[in-house]
């Protein structure tokens, strides 16, 4: 520790000046809220009359706060990767999205899983062949 002398008006390590924290709501953006709250119907109103009048901006601005775009919904299924091989699961894969019992965002998820697993694969066998040879180097006088 530091035998300097605190100045004035500094708190100890661990100390806040304010313990209790920051009141709620008195940050920029509550402020900017709340200042816009007062506002916001006779926005809205306006946006929707932008809208009506053919301004293809504000209708989208509405639509996608109110009907936001669907994203796709998969089923999970049951598939069997059989294969002693990543290859093979590969295959398997491929095998069931082209035959429409696997959704392509599916089948792209599950490839890119393999993938990876190919990947950790070689690096656990790299890993392995690492060692062994340091071992028979240190071994040897």
């Amino acid at each position: 520790m530091s035998n300097k002398p605190k100045k004035p008006g500094t708190w100890h390590t661990g100390q806040s000046g304010n313990p209790k924290g920051k009141p709620p709501g008195t940050g920029a953006l509550q402020r900017l809220r709340a200042g816009l709250d007062q506002h916001l119907p006779d926005i809205l109103a306006a946006l929707v009359e932008a809208a009506k009048a053919g301004d293809v901006m504000a209708a989208r601005v509405i639509l996608d706060r109110v009907l936001p775009s669907l994203k796709p919904n998969e089923q999970a299924i049951e598939l069997d990767l059989a294969g002693d091989t990543l290859t093979d699961q590969g295959r398997a894969v491929l095998s069931a999205v082209a035959a429409g019992a696997l959704g392509p965002g599916q089948g792209s998820q599950l490839i890119a899983a393999i993938g990876a697993l190919a990947r950790m694969a070689e690096i656990n066998e790299l890993t392995s062949r690492i060692q062994k040879l340091e071992e028979s180097k240190n071994a040897k006088p």
